[in-house]
């Protein structure tokens, strides 16, 4: 029944290219749509392409120059075996389509307080990632810095964020906007969930980095949608994250399948962060949650894995496994779906997340 339920087979299996194509019309159209709507000019549309262009055109030296750097992604001795032949592939991509966006978005905003706000914490957890994908290389083991010494890093980044947004914007921050022009006001509870939102989201992105072109073309969604739910309040910040959604575009020119780099935790951590920091200073905590839905399904599939599998141990210390693998894009590999198909599927529903969130927000 399982089988019959999840297997791609029948199911058109696109090329990565065409997946490239169905990503750039979507986010080129979804940006015209709004700048239409909102009469702003191509204020979002001009950004993302111009950082597409950007960083899509840098990945034609930086690939190279990774593979000669032999910055080889090292893949997991107990992952999927039909992922061995990604060993090899340069990885840390994120040192290059980061930066473009962030610039940009900095040149274009003239330094805005907020932009410099978020564009600190998207390089702090970039430089995360950048330590713990730099430690694999040399180690030439899949285990970087340890998990402890990664969380304590993010904590402190999500601390800092959370005072300078405490000393620096009014007290009404630490409302939550809801539907129906609802607001939830939270008060020092607000910070506990901040801190946690803004380790979480960065977290689950990096979960969702599994299948080329996939984390990439998902915050390429996410960021566009939650640039269209702020832009009427914080263009700023709607600027900002249209010059990431652009530069995550650019960066799938060489990362779709079959890719030719791997963002890393490098660009995963840095997007989860740039996502939750834009959420929590924009008080759309609410939106975001919608608009991430694909990082919290991931989330949960390990989260829901792992637990059943404990709760389910026998006298020899063996368990149950709810899913085939943990997270779920590679349970459904195992079901027979290839990654164009997962990836494709996931494309199509972040979009419609973001559309929910834009509707329900």
């Amino acid at each position: 029944m399982e089988a019959k339920l999840f297997s791609g087979t029948g199911v058109i299996k696109p090329s990565g290219s065409s997946l490239l194509v169905l990503l750039t019309s979507l986010l080129t159209g979804f940006a015209l749509l709004l700048d239409w709507t909102n009469q702003q000019g191509l204020a979002l549309t001009i950004p993302l392409l111009t950082c597409a262009l950007v960083s899509g055109g840098i990945g034609y030296w930086i690939v190279p120059l990774l593979q000669r750097l032999k910055a080889g992604q090292v893949m997991q001795d107990d992952g999927l075996k039909s992922h061995l032949k990604k060993a090899g592939t340069p990885t840390m991509g994120g040192i290059f389509f980061i930066p473009v966006a962030v610039a940009l978005a900095l040149f274009w905003s003239g330094f805005s307080p907020m932009v410099l706000a978020v564009s600190a914490v998207t390089l702090a957890y970039m430089s995360i990632g950048w330590i713990d994908d730099w430690k694999i290389l040399q180690l030439q083991s899949n285990k970087g810095i340890s998990p402890r010494m990664k969380l304590a890093l993010q904590i402190i980044v999500a601390a800092a964020f959370c005072i300078w947004v405490f000393l620096s914007q009014p007290a009404s921050i630490t409302s939550i906007a809801l539907p129906l022009g609802l607001t939830l006001p939270l008060g020092i509870v607000f910070w506990i969930i901040a801190g946690f939102v803004l380790v979480a989201e960065s977290n689950s992105t990096n979960i969702t980095d599994g299948v080329d072109g996939l984390a990439s073309g998902t915050c390429a969604i996410a960021l566009l949608g939650l640039a269209a739910l702020i832009s009427a309040n914080t263009p700023d910040l709607a600027l900002f994250c249209a010059c990431l959604s652009g530069s995550c575009l650019g960066f799938i020119v060489h990362n779709r399948n079959p890719a030719k780099v791997f963002m890393g935790d490098t660009g995963s951590l840095a997007l989860g962060g740039a996502l939750a920091a834009v959420g929590i200073l924009s008080q759309n905590l609410w939106g975001l949650f919608i608009i991430s839905g694909i990082f919290f399904i991931e989330s949960l599939s390990v989260i829901a894995q792992v637990s059943y599998y404990k709760a389910t141990k026998d006298s020899n210390g063996k368990g149950k496994r709810l899913l085939r693998m943990a997270p779920i894009h590679h349970h459904l590999e195992l079901c027979g779906w290839s990654e164009t198909q997962i990836v494709g599927a996931f494309y199509l529903i972040s979009f419609g997340l973001a559309i929910l969130g834009i509707l329900f927000a």
